[in-house]
């Protein structure tokens, strides 16, 4: 888990990723996901060769991640946080 930096505000906070430095990688692509019905799977394939972040901006969900031999879950619940 990457704790994000968090600037805190009246109007509403803000957090934010710089490639390189909060993050070991360059950012090449960001993509969302939105509207997944409770209870559905997402992803369930897997990279050889890629860097991910991933952050919950809204919502909650778990991360599971199967290496062939041990599984991890992670919960994703607050958008200052990533995995």
């Amino acid at each position: 888990m990457i704790s994000l930096p968090k600037i805190l505000d009246d109007r509403g906070n803000l957090s934010f990723i710089e490639s390189e430095n909060h993050i070991p990688f360059k950012i090449r692509r960001c993509y969302w996901i939105y509207d997944v019905p409770g209870g559905q799977l997402r992803g369930s394939h897997a990279f050889k060769k890629q860097h991910e972040l991933i952050v919950a901006l809204s919502g909650s969900f778990d991360v599971v991640l199967h290496n062939g031999k041990e599984e991890v879950r992670y919960s994703l619940r607050r958008s200052y946080y990533g995995l």
